[in-house]
């Protein structure tokens, strides 16, 4: 039964794993405008490709590990929110990194 949440879990893990990294710096949460424009030009153009990848069968999930939710086109809703996810996640990071080192240098 908990098999099929695992994406969704592991997803769930990644932000709240990064979450803390918003006290660093100017925060990307902070940034709304800023985020959905990286995120989500990217997201698509990777949605696109997936779907495209799909419907050559070329790509495929193992419908063990994702809840069964889809978008059109057969993309399941975890691998929607893994195009959002990982993105935001690496920018907390980035963000956390360039703030310290920043702070590190003024010393």
């Amino acid at each position: 039964m908990t098999d099929h949440w695992q994406y969704l879990i592991v997803l769930g893990l990644c932000l709240a794993i990064t979450a803390p990294l918003e006290l660093f710096g100017p925060g990307v949460y902070r940034q709304p405008r800023r985020v959905l424009r990286a995120v989500l030009s990217v997201a698509a153009v990777f949605l696109v490709w997936d779907a495209i990848a799909i419907a050559a069968g070329v790509w495929t999930y193992n419908s063990a590990y994702i809840s069964g939710l889809h978008i059109p086109f057969g993309i399941p809703i975890e691998e929607v929110l893994f195009f959002v996810v990982i993105p935001l996640c690496g920018l907390l990071t980035y963000n956390a990194v360039t703030a310290i080192l920043a702070r590190s240098k003024r010393r």
